[in-house]
């Protein structure tokens, strides 16, 4: 029997209730949504499913993009919620990673994560309106202070099913989702298109890069410069170099030379060398800041493997590295490449830095790490591929000129990136902004004669009192304790929570809400519990057994009243 735990804090909602348009509700989403029965795979275990977990989700489309096959048997210990088509899997770790998708048809019956929320809306209608709302950035900004924990951030089920939603009639909800889908649906053709454009300049910059360090980009340059210093007597005497200046500890021992046996042929005066030859893995003398420690500004910038060229600042001086600059930080999970020319700090784990011999000019060097091709082993280490992998080794002077001209071209391809990425970002604003009209009313007009949310909310109420589809409200969105609402048990809706109850509809669907079959009630036991007022409770109850809703037995202080 699943349980939802109650948040440590009460939900407040996004928007004021009062400035919502007439017919709407402000209720909790554990109100409109139903329980989902855990199963037990291995009480069946040859049969077979498919295993919906959260590293399966693409959460820049919002879909279930790969599933994985189990049996009952072979099944992971969180395969347990059997899910249906329409149910939102909603992610509680990291929530703003946004990894959460609709459940399609094809996948209807089989089995999702426990690490998922799962949405279930009591009507059909509802179900894309909810899922459009989790992608709403201010409900994910406000679930987010739900989070516990550090290296595992996470919310509870109660926690998600204790955020408010702003519940419109049922017919305007259903043309909401078509507004959203038309509109969104002119954002993605835009939003997909610069993608192309996207990608398309990246492998042009993949192109250049290998033209580049393939000595295509310098043929012209070669033929009017026949005299440079070739680089394999550079190479020599680099090594020659080093051998007279070693002070190392033992004797002295050459680094290997690449195999160059099954290498391409390289252009004239170009030599190859392996990392050990003309490069070296410099230590950072254990001195480096954790992710917890970095400041939004500072004296020293932190260099770590992130995305950014920079993932921080300190103004700690004691943990500036204090190698010879530059030197190349390369990601050992990430597989990124930064160079570096100014003082700065080694930032968390998994910073590798490479020392330059001065074979190299330094961009260049740079540039070729940018193209090798060495297997993703996703968080794995990497380090040990780059230092396998042989480098071409050009003349300086040659090294200088292809650093001029990469620099050119790549520049107006990183210009061209820029503006694409400042559209992306504007496409996402216009997106965030149609759900912000969406779900305050004023994306489409409130048609007056439209069955308002209140009775939405009767309905659903009703339904959540047939065999297993039980209505939950967890108690802390109503400023309750810490305590598990039982899914059997019904406690104050959201509604009553924002105070007085402004319309006779939030008081039905409150009273239905309340209210469990097979059980007779006192006023006392109803009106007190939801802090319906008597001339309140006196127009509620007199409509509810007028529509047939609710059967009085006994009259005046006797009276007692059940579920039709």
């Amino acid at each position: 029997m699943r349980k939802r735990s109650s948040p440590v804090q009460k939900a407040t909602p996004i928007f004021d209730p009062k400035s919502l348009p007439s017919g709407w509700e402000m209720v909790t989403i554990g109100v409109v949504c139903n329980k989902v029965n855990k199963i037990n795979p291995k009480d069946n275990p040859d049969a077979e499913f498919d295993y919906i977990d959260i590293s399966g989700i693409d959460n820049e489309q919002f879909r279930v993009a790969e599933t994985k096959r189990y049996t009952g048997q072979t099944a992971p210990s969180r395969a347990r919620q059997l899910v249906r088509s329409g149910d939102v899997v909603f992610s509680t770790v990291r929530t703003y990673l946004k990894n959460f998708a609709r459940v399609t048809p094809e996948l209807d019956g089989q089995v999702a994560s426990t690490g998922f929320c799962v949405l279930r809306t009591a009507t059909p209608e509802l179900s894309k309106y909810l899922f459009y709302y989790v992608q709403f950035d201010p409900f994910l900004n406000e679930l987010a202070k739900f989070q516990r924990g550090t290296s595992y951030p996470a919310v509870r089920d109660g926690d998600v099913f204790a955020q408010f939603i702003p519940m419109p009639p049922s017919g305007q909800a259903e043309r909401i989702v078509a507004e959203i889908e038309k509109q969104f649906s002119r954002l993605d053709e835009a939003v997909a298109s610069l993608k192309r454009a996207k990608a398309n300049l990246k492998r042009y910059k993949a192109a250049v890069l290998k033209a580049a360090v393939e000595g295509k980009l310098t043929e012209e340059w070669r033929k009017a410069n026949p005299d440079v210093e070739p680089a394999d007597k550079l190479l020599k005497r680099i090594l020659e170099e080093r051998r007279r200046n070693w002070t190392g500890k033992g004797k002295y021992k050459e680094p290997a030379a690449p195999d160059t046996r099954n290498l391409p042929e390289l252009p004239e005066g170009w030599a190859w060398a392996s990392f050990e030859q003309l490069c070296e893995a410099v230590s950072d003398d254990g001195k480096k800041i954790a992710r917890s420690e970095y400041l939004p500004e500072g004296a020293i910038p932190v260099i770590d493997q992130g995305e950014g060229e920079i993932g921080g600042y300190t103004d700690d001086d004691d943990l500036v590295f204090s190698g010879a600059l530059p030197v190349i930080a390369f990601g050992d999970h990430t597989r990124r490449f930064k160079l570096v020319q100014r003082p700065f700090v080694v930032g968390a784990d998994g910073v590798k830095l490479i020392g330059i011999r001065p074979a190299w000019a330094p961009r260049f060097l740079w540039y070729q790490f940018q193209t090798l091709d060495f297997e993703n082993r996703g968080y794995s280490r990497h380090f040990q591929f780059v230092r396998a992998k042989p480098l071409r080794v050009p003349p300086l002077s040659e090294q200088n000129r292809i650093v001029a001209e990469l620099d050119r071209r790549l520049s107006i391809a990183t210009e061209g990136e820029e503006q694409i990425n400042a559209n992306l970002r504007r496409a996402d604003r216009l997106r965030q902004s149609i759900l912000k009209q969406a779900f305050s009313g004023q994306l489409v007009p409130t048609i007056s004669d439209e069955e308002p949310a209140g009775v939405l909310l009767e309905r659903v109420g009703a339904n959540g009192n047939v065999g297993t589809m039980q209505l939950v409200v967890p108690k802390a969105a109503i400023g309750g304790g810490r305590g598990s609402a039982s899914p059997f048990r019904k406690t104050k809706t959201a509604v009553s929570a924002l105070g007085d109850f402004t319309s006779l509809d939030s008081a039905l669907a409150a009273i239905l809400c309340h209210m469990q079959p097979n059980r007779e009630y006192s006023r006392a036991e109803i009106a007190d519990a939801l802090g319906l007022s008597i001339g309140r409770w006196n127009a509620a109850i007199q409509e509810l057994k007028r529509r047939g809703k609710v059967r009085q037995v006994g009259e005046r202080r006797g009276a007692r009243y059940r579920l039709i």
